[in-house]
């Protein structure tokens, strides 16, 4: 009998390591803003922390100069549904700011929004080429200050391809719906490795709205792999928004249970 669940006890230990070693090539979505195509394996849950992120707005209301200081500590968790799809619950977190109009500041605190989406991975018959699919929708349930007001509900389609061990490339393409309004973002992006565990990656955000002014960001950043299931990050960048100007960095943490 003992001999029975020793060996029983071996079997499934034997299966866990099997289904986290077929994780080792797992990646996280975290950091930047375009869209990962891998998917979370089934039965398991990443969690993808800020530590935190930061925003610095500066720009001039009726000649007066406005900054507003932005601090959150923004989350993703992701469960593996099956082979090929994820659940996704992102959370913008606990939110500070500090306003500036002139003389004059003031301090706020909340919470931001939630969303809910699901990611599914497009099977093309090549290791090196990936492609995903996400549907998402944002609640819109934050604090008054913290919130975008309305839902907006997200379309998303990302490619990745791996050129060899040092390089890959991606694309993410975001279509989003509010209140009748549609918006569309490109994100195209560069990761490369620079030695050992440790990688950088490049992307540049272009983004429309409708009856608004054209954005676009440029974010820079490095990604430490700690263990095949444990990631650090560091990012920063800016954007060249003609009318609100703003520099955005943050530390971060991801890992695979």
């Amino acid at each position: 009998m003992k001999n029975i669940v020793a060996k029983t006890t071996a079997i499934l230990a034997a299966g866990l390591i099997s289904q986290i070693s077929n994780a080792d090539a797992f990646g996280f979505d975290r950091p930047g803003a375009g869209l990962g195509t891998d998917i979370v394996p089934q039965g398991h849950l990443a969690w993808e922390q800020s530590l935190p992120s930061a925003s610095y707005d500066d720009y001039s209301v009726d000649g007066e100069k406005h900054s507003v200081l932005t601090v959150q500590g923004d989350m993703l968790a992701r469960i593996g549904l099956g082979s090929d799809v994820e659940f996704r619950v992102g959370w913008d977190g606990p939110i500070w700011q500090k306003e500036k109009l002139g003389a004059n500041s003031s301090e706020t605190h909340g919470v931001g929004d939630v969303t809910l989406g699901l990611k599914k991975a497009i099977n093309t018959h090549d290791d090196a080429f990936k492609w995903a699919l996400l549907a998402q929708v944002n609640l819109a349930n934050g604090d008054d200050e913290f919130t975008v007001d309305k839902k907006i509900y997200t379309l998303g389609s990302a490619i990745s391809y791996q050129f060899n061990d040092s390089v890959s490339t991606g694309m993410t393409m975001y279509y989003d719906y509010q209140d009748g309004d549609l918006a569309w973002s490109a994100i195209p992006s560069l990761q490369y490795k620079i030695v050992g565990n440790l990688s950088g990656f490049s992307e540049y955000v272009y983004r429309k709205q409708e009856s608004q002014h054209k954005e676009s960001i440029l974010n820079n950043g490095l990604i430490w792999s700690v263990k095949d299931n444990l990631q650090l990050d560091a990012s920063i960048g800016y954007s060249f928004n003609r009318e609100n100007p703003r520099l955005n960095a943050g530390l971060g943490v991801a890992y695979l249970f």
